[in-house]
């Protein structure tokens, strides 16, 4: 029952660190557009039906059922119909879920697109148009809707690297908790380092591939156990060579198989000189070459203590990197990644531990290392705010995928807006206007299905075939 507790804990812990993690990523859209003077009409964390509400100022603040998602909603995303341009009638419906289901305002992400679809009573066509060119034009008339009178607050009229700020700020944020989380796990609480001091003894030697997890009767004592080495002994030398990192002892004994080594230890501040003799084994060895070969060595049955060791803080910023590196290398090769999963759910292959997983697949990660009972909370609570980081990086690289409605698909449009302007003025030519984003209302559209089917599979496997971490 403890350990069903636990695996729960996991679990919302997660969902909450989530969820607040999605809502300072909002914040940080508010906050610079509040500054800019843009008029914000809703902030939501979480999708589904509205639990919580309050309106502050002219901004509803509140809290939707499902905490996996978030939106802000700014008036006049999209510029309005350019003169001379035919205005059509404007209908409602699952298509246009990521137009005009808030008619007041336009959300600036995903999860606003998926909040959207969620609140949008699909009604029928009212024409024979095509479906793009009602996407484009319903998403001009509703961000028109929601400008009113105060054309001069409207997102579309910030200068360029306003309106990029407000899409940056998002991502920025989740970057600024990614530091602060990989800061907390490796300043904070260090990363397990191998110490010279003993953990545990082997009581028996058992067989190569033995599944047995208790010394039978007739057993042979491990070589550590038949001199007398003892779980919190500090081993000072072996052989007369001093010993200041536990690699230095591992190579001396498996070097030495079959013949009598002087083990010098520290016992509760006293040094004591014992005789061990490793027994010679199969095991894989690392290869000059950087691989791996199996080889007669010696063993003795003894496993380090890894205290965990504060790193400086000059550590944190490469982690990020790295991290960053990994999840730019997933989703550049998402569409094979995501055959992969398929396979492994739908078939019989195993699923790649460093491939995607969903908030689903996060959470059963979570719930498992809450319920572990062989390692000790201090390891539990690094691993959790480890989880945490990761899943801050993953949503900035994510969000910076340039494509609507992701905040690098806004981004990229009004750079390509800034491009067009400077080749104007360089031309000498009017200004071009606002780019109008609506047309890639059809690509919004597209990614957004692409994206809930992605999700669906992941969720899907994350059930059927999880991701196998601790074997």
């Amino acid at each position: 029952m403890e350990s069903v507790l636990l695996y729960i804990l996991g679990i919302l812990i997660i969902v909450v660190g989530l969820a607040v993690s999605i809502g300072l990523h909002e914040m940080g859209h508010l906050i610079p557009a509040k500054l800019f003077g843009v008029k914000v009409t809703q902030y939501m964390i979480g999708f589904g039906k509205t639990v919580f509400s309050r309106r502050k100022g002219e901004t509803e603040y509140g809290i939707k059922a499902i905490p996996l998602g978030g939106y802000i909603s700014m008036i006049g995303m999209f510029p309005p119909t350019r003169p001379g341009e035919k205005l059509h009638a404007s209908s409602t419906g699952f298509v246009q879920q990521l137009s005009d289901a808030h008619p007041d305002a336009a959300a600036t992400d995903v999860a606003g697109a998926i909040e959207e679809a969620i609140e949008t009573p699909p009604v029928g066509e009212t024409g024979k148009r095509r479906m793009f060119d009602t996407l484009v034009q319903d998403a001009r008339d509703a961000s028109a809707e929601t400008i009113g009178d105060e054309h001069e607050r409207a997102f579309y009229r910030l200068p360029v690297y306003k309106r990029i700020i407000i899409m940056l700020g998002g991502p920025a944020m989740n970057l600024v908790l990614a530091v602060l989380f990989y800061g907390i796990v490796l300043v904070g609480f260090g990363v397990p380092t191998a110490s010279t001091t003993v953990a545990a003894v082997s009581e028996c030697v058992l067989p190569a591939g033995s599944s047995q997890s208790s010394c039978p009767a007739d057993a042979e004592p491990s070589p550590g156990a038949a001199a007398g080495i003892k779980p919190g002994d500090r081993i000072v030398s072996i052989d007369g060579t001093p010993i200041d990192e536990w690699t230095q002892s591992t190579k001396i004994i498996q070097d030495n198989p079959n013949r009598a080594l002087s083990v010098v230890v520290d016992r509760d501040g006293e040094q004591k000189t014992l005789t061990v003799t490793p027994r010679p084994t199969e095991r894989e060895v690392a290869t000059a070459e950087g691989g791996t070969r199996v080889a007669n060595v010696g063993f003795v049955g003894i496993t380090a203590a890894t205290p965990f060791k504060p790193q400086p803080v000059t550590t944190v910023l490469p982690a990020v990197g790295d991290n960053i590196a990994a999840v730019t290398n997933i989703v550049a090769h998402l569409p094979q990644r995501m055959v992969a999963v398929a396979q492994a759910a739908f078939g019989s292959q195993e699923r790649d531990p460093n491939g995607p997983i969903s908030v689903v697949g996060v959470g059963r990660i979570a719930g498992e290392v809450a319920s572990l009972d062989t390692i000790p909370v201090v390891a539990k609570a690094q691993t959790m705010f480890g989880i945490l980081a990761s899943l801050n990086v993953a949503l900035m690289v994510f969000n910076l995928i340039p494509l609507t409605p992701l905040d690098g698909g806004h981004v990229a449009a009004a750079l390509w807006e800034a491009l067009k302007k400077g080749f104007a003025k360089l031309r000498r030519k009017p200004d071009p206007g606002p780019v109008d984003a609506a047309k890639l209302m059809p690509l919004t559209f597209t990614v957004v299905v692409l994206l809930g089917g992605m999700s669906v599979l992941l969720m899907y496997a994350d059930i059927v075939k999880p991701v196998n971490l601790f074997g």
